[in-house]
Parts: structure tokens; sequence; C-alpha cells
């Protein structure tokens, strides 16, 4: 039987199996494995007097659940995003909250790109298209002409880790790189990438694909609206790997049907999964992906490692690797969080 002074915590999906195995080395493990987020009673009923959570995007973690765990000292999310935590209710009651940033940049960036090409080339239509049956004749002049990509302007907004990386491919393209952050970066950085921080009308209004890369905040929440869909050109693209309400689904519904930009490519949505009657799915100039920016094998194993690291390291009284809210050790110091 396992000792009653072995941290106590609940796991809202598995991580990969070697990651479960090294929570279950130092806690008592509950974890819910039908598959997908856990439905709400059962998650109001699993964290009761639990020490730590692992959670993922799909789990909102609020004060209810928190009253629920007089216990619980942290959460340790298995994602970069950190809005479905009420963060600042976490800080105040003294637990910790982590996230696991950095190891899923260059697979999200990679799947910018892809979502960048593929609706500027016409990949899905094209395919589509051929699977159908439809491609009757070999070739003509005007047979799937696209959107150029080579040489054109891309414009980044969010300019952290993943608009970075997205901006050293892009110089690869040999693209005119624009940006837009709320924190301008050091020159020497603009300058190895080639990158020109503008005002956000300026980057909307110049860019030929413009690609989102902030974090889901009060003032990032509906950034990219009818006001900001209207300033870019009707030859443009956008693009979003973020988080899905930062752009206004029905705005962008909007510009797509009056034809005021191009196409859209998107791997995030206001609600997930996305209804089937989401008018999004109708539009053949629109690229859809559920939420897999971060799927790749390397990333999805390195964020489930690191979601692990967090939580055992508080538990240890330890500074974890990636800790979202830092003045959450003037609340509770590491020393009194300790449970290993």
């Amino acid at each position: 039987m396992m000792s009653s002074k072995r941290p106590r915590i609940f796991v809202t999906q598995p991580l990969f199996p070697q990651h479960m195995e090294l929570l279950r080395q130092y806690c008592d493990v509950d974890v819910y494995e039908a598959g997908g987020p856990p439905p709400r009673s059962l998650l109001l009923e699993k964290v009761r007097n639990k020490d730590g959570i692992v959670c993922m995007v799909g789990d909102k973690i609020d004060a209810e659940v928190m009253d629920l765990s007089p216990n619980l000292v942290v959460i340790s999310t298995n994602s970069v995003g950190f809005d479905h935590i009420d963060v600042e209710e976490a800080t105040r009651r003294g637990i910790y909250v982590t996230n696991t940033p950095g190891v899923l940049t260059e697979a999200t960036a990679d799947l910018t790109w892809a979502l960048l090409l593929s609706v500027a080339r016409r990949i899905v239509e094209a395919d589509n298209y051929l699977r159908a049956g439809k491609w009757k004749i070999a070739w003509t002049p005007t047979f799937f002409v696209g959107a150029d990509v080579y040489g054109q302007t891309i414009g980044i907004i969010g300019f952290g880790r993943i608009g970075q990386a997205v901006a050293k491919r892009a110089k690869g393209f040999g693209m005119k790189i624009l940006y837009y952050d709320v924190v301008r970066v050091p020159p020497e950085r603009e300058k190895e990438l080639d990158a020109n921080y503008v005002s956000l009308e300026e980057l909307l209004k110049n860019s030929d694909f413009v690609t989102l890369h902030v974090a889901l905040t009060k003032e990032t929440r509906h950034m990219i609206s009818e006001r900001e869909l209207r300033m870019m050109k009707p030859t443009a693209f956008l693009i979003n790997t973020s988080r899905g309400p930062v752009v206004d689904e029905a705005a962008l519904v909007k510009a797509l049907r009056e034809k005021w930009i191009a196409g859209a490519a998107l791997d995030v949505f206001e609600q997930e999964p996305i209804s089937p009657e989401n008018p999004l799915i109708k539009f053949e100039n629109v690229v859809l992906t559920p939420h897999i920016g971060s799927a790749s094998i390397s990333s999805r194993t390195k964020m489930s490692e690191l979601a692990a690291t967090n939580l055992l390291s508080v538990l240890r009284g330890e500074e974890p690797p990636h800790l979202v809210n830092p003045e959450v050790k003037k609340i509770r110091p590491l020393t009194m969080v300790k449970r290993l």
C-alpha cells in the first residue's frame, strides 16, 4: 500500500507512459483515461484534496476547482497557453502555476509555415479536387493558380519565440519581414532576422501574409476584428496558430464572404472542437487544422516531460523550469510547498 505521505495528484489526461511512470514513482496518481478532457462534474470530484494537478488546455481550472483542493500547491499545464487557468486566483492562494514554453517553438513555426504555403498555393483545395476525380485536363495556364510566397511581405504579430522562429523561415523565402509586438526586440536581433518593427496598422496594410503569435489575454482577445481585417490587402492571407479568440470569427467570416481578404489558415478557434456547422468549413480558400501546432513527436514528448518535471520540482520545494506566476513565491515560498 502506498504511503499516505506521498503527494496526491490528478492528471486530467495521460502524459507519455514514461512520464506517467515518473510521476508514480513519487506521487499517488489519479488519472482520467477515457480520452479527452474529463467532464466538469468528474473534474470537480477528482481534484478534491489533491496536492497537484496536471491539466491540458481543455480543462478549466478556476476558483471552484481550487475551493475543493485546500492542499493544492501546483497546477502544471501541458501547454504553453494558460488562459484556461485562473492564474490570478491561484497566485492569491499561493498555488504555483507552470507551463511548457520553448519545447514546441519549432513545431508550431513549422505548422505556421505549412498553413501559409497550403493556403497560398491552394494545396488542400487541389488535393480535394484530385481525390474527387475532377482532374480531367492535364494542364492549362490558369489551372489552380495561387499566390506567390517567395519575396512577398510577411507581417508577424507577436514576436516572441514562435514569432521569431517564423521570421527565420521567412528569411529563407526572401520575404520582407514586418513585426508588431508590445515589446520591441533589441536592434541586434532585428538585424539578425532582417525584421522591421512597425505599428499594427502599418503591418496590416502592407503585409501579404499576416500571422498571429500572441498569448490570449484581455488585451489580445479579438485583436483581429472587423476594423483590422478591413485594413488588410484584398490579396492578403491571415494565419492563426496562437489562440482562437484572438480572432473575431464572425468578423473573419464576413471578411471572407465579402472578399476583404484572399483567404485564411487556422489551427485554433473560438470554440474547440469547432461545430460542423461553423461557416469557416464552407470556404475553399480557408485551410483548417484541429489545434495541432505542437503535434510533432519530439515536441509532444518534451512537453509531457516538462509538465511532469515542473510539477515534481514544486513538490520538492525547488524552482520549476517554467513558472507562470513568479510573484507566488512572495505569498507562499517554495519551502512551504515542499511535499517530497
